[in-house]
């Protein structure tokens, strides 16, 4: 069965950096779009980032500039590397993928597996 594990939230000050982390499982790793979505208290879920098989990235115009979504096809993880962040960054972040399927959007509807969400909290 295809999971997906996320790690590495924390809490930081604004300005500070984090990476975070999903472990893919039960698929072809390599075939898959993969992206990262984020919901903050109150607020809808949306897309931050995504990457496509060919290597195409896209970002949400907030994060653009600040985070680098990046895939390790032999370790089958995803990252998201978050640089100056801001207090409006904080939220819930999920790693996303639609085996064997691949579009490479930010949109929810492209992807039909999520992982648990891991906690990112920045302070003024």
């Amino acid at each position: 069965a295809v999971r997906l594990v996320e790690s590495g939230g924390g809490s930081v000050q604004a300005g500070g950096s984090l990476r975070i982390s999903c472990a893919a499982f039960g698929y072809n790793y390599s075939t898959s779009c993969m992206g990262w979505f984020r919901q903050a208290p109150g607020k809808q879920r949306e897309g931050v980032a995504s990457i496509h098989t060919h290597g195409t990235r896209r970002y949400a115009d907030s994060v653009k500039g600040r985070f680098v979504i990046s895939k390790d096809n032999v370790k089958n993880a995803l990252y998201l590397q978050m640089n100056s962040l801001k207090p409006q960054d904080t939220a819930i972040y999920y790693c996303a993928a639609d085996p064997p399927y691949c579009s490479g959007g930010l949109l929810l509807s492209e992807y039909n597996y999520w992982g648990q969400g891991t906690q990112v909290t920045v302070s003024s």
